[in-house]
């Protein structure tokens, strides 16, 4: 049996890198700066909750997916090591399961991770070219498209049987779709409740939906699963 754990990510602002302040800026003004930093609070709580489950797991010799990583190694660790000095949750997580006996695997191919960033970029822009948004946009639903197909294919090819992985990956990418059928998948937190949440939270129609998927989302795992 192959077992794949799967730990949607929710980015905080050291996760994104020059963009981050740009971000979470016009994040603050679309929501309103109070529910902004209610969210950074929950998103702080997020992450406790998935380091205590995953950290509580026998983590020896269990394989790590990262979004975004696109090499293993020796390279691959100062790549977690810088993200994490960052600042990164998700990054200082994967430490801390590197230290208990968890293997990074690259994840991603570069040349995608490269053309995404500079569709974002352009889209993140104080005066994004009007004339190209909906194409940007279309460009990075296609990329998102293959590198979702790129992450399962590498881990349908690299998990061997006998062996859990976890799998780190922002959750509104569809990576779970396009696994093989043997892959036996737990989802750390439900991905749809993560989506729902945003939805709740940018959309600002329903102010109780967002406290209770927020209570969700801070909730210690097996609390959720009781």
């Amino acid at each position: 049996m192959r077992k794949l754990l799967y730990a949607p990510i929710i980015h905080s602002e050291s996760d994104l890198g020059s963009l981050g302040h740009v971000i979470d800026r016009r994040s603050a003004s679309l929501v309103g700066e109070k529910r902004w930093a209610q969210h950074k609070e929950t998103v702080s709580r997020f992450w406790h909750s998935v380091a205590d489950y995953l950290l509580s797991c026998d983590a020896a010799g269990q394989k790590i997916y990262q979004d975004g990583l696109a090499a293993d190694g020796e390279l691959g660790r100062r790549i977690v090591e810088e993200a994490a000095r960052r600042g990164s949750k998700n990054h200082q997580l994967i430490l801390d399961l590197m230290e208990k006996g968890a293997e990074i695997r690259k994840t991603e191919d570069a040349s995608l991770l490269i053309q995404e960033h500079e569709s974002i970029s352009k889209l993140a822009s104080d005066k994004p070219p009007e004339t190209t948004s909906g194409d940007l946009r279309a460009q990075g639903e296609r990329l998102a498209e293959e590198r979702d197909r790129f992450i399962a294919k590498t881990i349908n090819e690299t998990l061997r049987d006998g062996e859990t992985a976890v799998l780190f990956m922002g959750a509104y990418h569809s990576v779970l779709s396009h696994l093989a059928k043997d892959i036996v998948v737990e989802q750390v937190k439900e991905v749809e409740k993560v989506r729902a949440y945003f939805y709740d939270l940018f959309s600002r129609r329903n102010e109780t939906r967002v406290r209770q998927l927020a209570h969700y989302l801070a909730a210690p795992i097996s609390e959720t699963r009781s």
